[in-house]
Parts: C-alpha cells; structure tokens; sequence
C-alpha cells in the first residue's frame, strides 16, 4: 500500500507543521516501511520562493529538519521533485486533458491569490503538478486533512479522464485523512503559520524560543485567581506536548489559582526543550555533515526515479510519445 505526501521547502519548521505533518509521517513509517515516499516539493516552492540561494537552502535545511525529527531514509523515499523530470512531463501530459472549468473551481488559487501571490499560470495549473506527483508513483493513499481534499479530488478526476481516454493508466488514489489532531494555535491564538507570524520555531535558538513563548497571548486574569485551562493558548500548547498526567497536574494549576502565566510559560519552555531537545542535538550534526544528507537526497530519488519510470513508460506508450507495446495496467485503474 504505497503512500505519498509532500512538503514544500519554505522556511523554518514550527510546531504546528511537526504535529500537522510530520508526527504521523513518523507514524506512517512505522507502519508502511518502504512504501511512504516523501517528496521535499521544491517546484511548488517556486510559486512563491523565487531567490534561488533562498530555494537552495530551504531546501537543504528541510530535509536537515526531517532527518533530525527522525525520518529514516531506510524506510522512507525522502527526495526532491525537481530531481525525478517525469514529474513535470507527466503534468504535461494531464494538462492536455484537464478541463479550464476544474481549475477555475480549484479553491486554493483563490486563497492564494487573495492573500497577494501573483495570479500567474504556475499558481493557476498547481493541481495539475500535484496531480502528477500523485499519479506517478501509483499511489494508493495520499495523507491529507479535510480542507485539501480538493486536490486529491483532482487527480482523481484526472486518472479518471485518462483512463477513458488511454485505457486503464492509473491507479485512483484515496485520502487518507489525518486523525484531527486540534489545531495548533499560534502564539496570537490564530492557527499557527509562518503567514501570520505567529510561530514557534522547532529549530531555533533558546533564546528566539524564550521570546516566542514568552510573547503567547493571555488575558489579565490575576496570579491568585482560578483561570480556564481551555481557554488558554498556553495549555492548549503544554496539552500538545506533555504526557497526560502532565496536563492533568497543569490544569489543576490553572484552576487551583495561585499560579501566574509566567510561571505556565516557563514550564511550557521547559516542556518544549525536552521534547525537542533530541531532534535539536541531531539537527546541529547534520548540519555539520551536508553531503551526507545531500547523499541521502541522492539515492532517495534514485528509488523514485525508479517507479517513476515503470509509470512513464506505460504512459507514453500509451499517449502515442514511444513505440506500443504491452502496458501493464495498474491493480485498480478506473475503478
């Protein structure tokens, strides 16, 4: 059962991508070794990071962080788009079928549009590559939340529409949605994101995540009173990373009185120090041997070109680019 995901290299890793994306890709290897592909999505990165040293090092940097939050490149494809060419010839090949109207409904566009990234084709035909990516390693599962479904949607629509035009090509993919894991507020009580600012950074130095925490949004209530665990941004982050008898004793505290959020901060530090410690500690070593992850990176996409291009020669066969010949059909190929 083979499974894909991405992530785009676009800056630093904060804790609502650690426990959004990467705790249940740690999860998945554990249960699917050898059949999770991770791809770092540098093309897609190109929607929005245009300074090519900037691409270089988040990209570098991304699967630093993955590698330390404990990816084992033994039992995941860890690799780069842009180093498997078939992606970007497969959303050629998509893009000759794909109706404008399946774009023009595509809601992300308009997100991202409306939040000031230019309108450019890129943007528009996102799907189309992200379908490619899908399609191309005949995936069976794709992890996704409930609000991205729409993507996965259309790589299926796209499967669908050329397997009734080729014969049977692809697999369609399913969702495999994430266990809702509650939404990871920022430190303004927003969701966290790097869009708003409102981070905590898993890889930064003490002292930026002292700041950080120490700038979490809490009301006035007085050191003495009784205050509401669940509605502060303070717990509700503490909750993410401690053991539950943790929590329980940090509730207790907070309705208890007595205790001020300076002190519910500290402890929140402390808490996040401890978790991440481990992954911090292996981050500075690998960042201190480049070509070994610049080799794992390597070989990596060496497997993934390798899939790839049992697909691709099935598709140009198929689309008239190559000779015909026999084309071995997916297991489950429009249906």
């Amino acid at each position: 059962m083979r499974v894909l995901t991405g992530i785009q290299p676009s800056g630093s890793l904060h804790l609502g991508n650690y426990f959004g994306a990467i705790r249940p890709l740690l999860e998945l290897q554990e249960r699917a070794p050898g059949d999770v592909f991770l791809m770092i999505a540098d093309l897609h990165a190109l929607t929005s990071v245009q300074e090519p040293d900037l691409l270089r090092r988040y990209t570098l940097e991304l699967a630093v962080d993955l590698l330390a939050c404990g990816i084992d490149p033994g039992r995941v494809v860890l690799f780069r788009q842009s180093h498997v060419p078939a992606h970007t010839e497969l959303a050629w090949i998509l893009s000759c079928v794909t109706p404008m109207g399946l774009l023009e409904r595509a809601h992300a566009y308009k997100d991202k549009v409306a939040r000031g990234l230019p309108a450019s084709h890129a943007l528009f035909a996102y799907p189309v590559l992200q379908a490619a990516d899908i399609l191309l390693y005949d995936t069976d599962l794709v992890p996704v939340g409930k609000d991205q479904k729409q993507h996965l949607e259309i790589a299926r629509d796209l499967a669908t529409k050329m397997n009734e035009v080729y014969g049977p090509l692809f697999k369609l993919p399913e969702p495999l949605i994430r266990d809702e894991v509650a939404v990871v507020p920022g430190i303004d009580g927003q969701k966290m994101s790097k869009s708003y600012g409102n981070t905590i950074e898993l890889f930064a130095d003490e002292a930026a995540v002292r700041r950080a925490i120490g700038r979490i949004v809490t009301d006035s209530t007085p050191l003495e009173a009784p205050k509401d665990p669940d509605r502060s941004i303070v717990y509700a982050l503490y909750r993410l990373l401690a053991a539950p008898d943790e929590a329980a004793a940090m509730a207790t505290d907070f309705r208890r009185g007595g205790v001020g959020y300076a002190e519910f901060k500290r402890r929140l530090f402390e808490k996040f120090l401890e978790v991440f410690g481990p992954m911090r500690a292996r981050r500075a070593e690998l960042l201190r041997r480049p070509d070994t992850v610049r080799e794992v990176l390597c070989h990596g996409a060496a497997r993934a070109r390798a899939v790839a291009d049992e697909v691709m020669n099935r598709v140009r066969a198929a689309v008239g680019l190559t000779e015909a010949g026999t084309i071995p059909a997916p297991v489950n190929a429009g249906g």
